[in-house]
């Protein structure tokens, strides 16, 4: 089954990564009123916490997830473009939240996270840009410890509802179970937790 989760979905075109020099349009006021990173992830992550962001662009969920997690706790923000990350660090340092944000730079086939452990993470709007998201579910679940979420979060005007599906069996192929669908503003999601 895996391996047929591997190719490309049917009824989804692949995307492109978002390019860094769209960066702003992902940051702006108006995205902070229809997607609160807060009401989103305030029962899901807390002091003391290790979240992983993954794809984080230039930081709209992690810069939250920093003051969610406190001073004893961390944020592992990743991304596939230099650009993105250093976006990230530029505006953790502004805020005085650099010491509980890592910036990791992964590779177009893999995250690259061996060894590091987390209690939650984070894919918003992202995974449709994976060729393999089997491979991205895999190694995201070998991240978590045992029990802990992944929510999962694509866009509604990119994925289409039978497209989400087979993303969520991917998943689930991959070690994960569905244990709840939150309402996210033009979004398809899923909350996922590791088996």
């Amino acid at each position: 089954m895996a391996s047929d989760l591997m190719t490309k979905t049917p009824g989804r075109a692949r995307e492109a990564v978002c390019p860094a020099e769209f960066a702003g349009w992902l940051s702006t006021p108006l995205r902070r009123l229809i997607t609160h990173p807060e009401r989103i992830l305030g029962d899901l992550v807390g002091p003391g916490d290790t979240a992983a962001d993954l794809g984080c662009g230039p930081g709209f969920f992690t810069l939250p997830l920093a003051e969610m997690v406190g001073d004893e706790g961390s944020v592992l923000a990743v991304d596939l473009q230099q650009a993105m990350l250093d976006r990230v660090g530029t505006r953790a340092e502004q805020r005085g939240l650099a010491s509980r944000v890592r910036l990791h730079r992964c590779e177009a086939g893999s995250l690259g996270l061996d060894g590091e452990r987390a209690d939650f993470a984070l894919a918003f709007w992202m995974v449709h840009e994976v060729p393999d998201q089997w491979r991205l579910f895999r190694e995201t679940r070998e991240l978590l410890r045992s029990g802990s979420r992944l929510l999962l979060v694509e866009p509604k005007g990119h994925v289409v509802k039978a497209a989400f599906a087979q993303t969520i069996a991917a998943a689930e192929a991959a070690g994960f179970r569905a244990v709840g669908r939150p309402r996210i503003t033009l979004s398809h999601s899923v909350l996922l937790e590791c088996v």
